[in-house]
């Protein structure tokens, strides 16, 4: 799986972190430049968008949020943290089969 990163200046131990999940970093821009802060054209075939909410404004989060709706990307947002990020993808990765969800009731 191939991530696009948005957000943070310097990764630090975050690639050690998405290849422990399997995770490769395709693409890292830090969202300070300006050119950064525009909708870019494509998420360039990336399987996850990561946006690093305390580096961000909430207007480049909403067109970078937009762009993966549009190329049905998954995207999760969190602080840059390694601990924040581990628990994001935890989460993105919890149970997908319905028959051994808990909530399964409350759904349908």
């Amino acid at each position: 799986m191939n991530a696009y990163l948005v957000g943070a200046d310097v990764l630090g131990n975050i690639p050690q972190v998405l290849a422990q999940h399997g995770i490769a970093v395709q693409k890292h821009v830090s969202g300070r430049n300006v050119a950064h802060q525009r909708k870019p054209p494509s998420l360039n075939g990336a399987d996850l968008l990561i946006l690093f909410t305390d580096f961000l404004s909430h207007n480049v989060m909403k067109a970078y949020r937009e762009l993966a709706n549009e190329e049905n990307v998954r995207f999760v947002a969190c602080r840059r943290s390694v601990c924040a990020l581990s628990q994001s993808l935890e989460k993105l990765n919890e149970v997908r089969d319905c028959t051994e969800c808990p909530k399964r009731k409350k759904c349908k």
